[in-house]
């Protein structure tokens, strides 16, 4: 709620989350006096390490943002609310049932556009699975191409993720790795099952991101879902090309229940893309031979008939689906190699 400078920002840093106030929170490890003296330059405590830069879309150190002291201790109490008192998982919270889960969502029938290239929100996917009102987003301001959020099914805590069209085409960069990668980490240190939401083209392209180290910090998400025993059901949506369709809790990364909508698109890219590298130097009948690809491959059939997705669901059943799986899947337990600890590519 105030100023935390020096070596004492590595205390909030170490914590599993930080929320900010706004025009009166500032984190950084050296103040405005000391850039200015060693950098020459001249920079405010809040454009050096204040809410927008931290919760916002620049370091992604906090995980929110709030207008006054109030508003953050309303976060913090509704955050605590979904979370459990250790990793036992049957310390997991549980509130009364109000909202049916065998509840059909017809909104999502129409919610996802048939022109792949249509961004929507996938918040308003999530909101019609969900429990109705039980949306809390983790980092809403920062990496906006991935959604991070808990919520609740059947009255029970899960840890939503969900690549998000409405921002970069819903691909995977390295803050959103990053970003989804840590939550994923922690829903599965406390016992929270995952439910992910796949929507997803690729990896961002661009020297930017690979001399970034998009593939360690890629990795990243990668290894947390691999690692993860903690419940995993997935629902392709849409899109699910290449290296980012394994990264996003794939069924080979021990999926226990993956699902795709008739109209998901499972394959290694996009039809024009592959067709180039097919046919490179050719170029007659490109359109013909796109859409040939489309037609073997942008459906979710060759997948399933490899046993990558379990079921061809309609969007309206999602909600009753990924209920019935939570509630199989409650008493999941995974034997662990014995070992000191994971090697996290950090």
């Amino acid at each position: 709620m105030g100023p935390c400078a020096g070596g004492a920002v590595y205390s909030p840093a170490m914590t599993d989350f930080i929320f900010m106030v706004d025009d009166t929170s500032y984190m950084f490890v050296t103040g405005p006096e000391v850039v200015r003296t060693v950098t020459n330059e001249d920079v405010t405590k809040e454009d050096l390490g204040g809410s927008s830069v931290h919760a916002g879309g620049t370091s992604g150190v906090a995980h929110g943002s709030y207008p006054n002291d109030v508003a953050a201790m309303r976060a913090v109490r509704t955050l605590l609310g979904y979370l459990p008192d250790s990793n036992d998982r049957s310390t997991l919270p549980v509130r009364p049932v109000t909202d049916d889960p065998d509840r059909v969502a017809p909104a999502l029938d129409m919610l996802v556009p048939d022109d792949p290239n249509q961004p929507y929100d996938m918040r308003d996917v999530i909101r019609e699975v969900i429990d109705h009102g039980s949306m809390f987003e983790i980092q809403p301001d920062h990496a906006r191409n991935i959604v991070t959020a808990f919520g609740r099914m059947e009255g029970r805590t899960v840890g939503v993720v969900g690549n998000n069209p409405q921002t970069l085409a819903g691909c995977l960069d390295i803050s959103s790795s990053e970003k989804a990668a840590r939550f994923v980490r922690f829903c599965d240190a406390f016992s929270i099952p995952l439910v992910t939401f796949v929507d997803v083209p690729g990896f961002l392209p661009g020297t930017g991101q690979e001399h970034g180290g998009i593939i360690k910090n890629g990795a990243k998400l990668l290894f947390a879902y691999a690692e993860a025993t903690v419940p995993k059901v997935t629902v392709i949506v849409r899109k699910a090309y290449g290296g980012a369709y394994d990264v996003m809790s794939s069924k080979h990364l021990r999926g226990d229940a993956n699902y795709a909508w008739p109209g998901a698109e499972i394959a290694v890219m996009g039809a024009r893309g592959a067709v180039e590298i097919i046919f490179r130097g050719d170029g007659e009948n490109v359109e013909e031979r796109a859409a040939e690809y489309v037609e073997r491959f942008a459906n979710p059939m060759v997948a399933a008939q490899r046993g990558y997705i379990d079921d061809v669901i309609e969007p309206r059943d999602t909600r009753r689906v990924v209920c019935d799986d939570l509630r199989l899947l409650r008493d999941k337990r995974m034997d662990v190699l014995p070992r000191k600890h994971s090697n996290i590519p950090l």
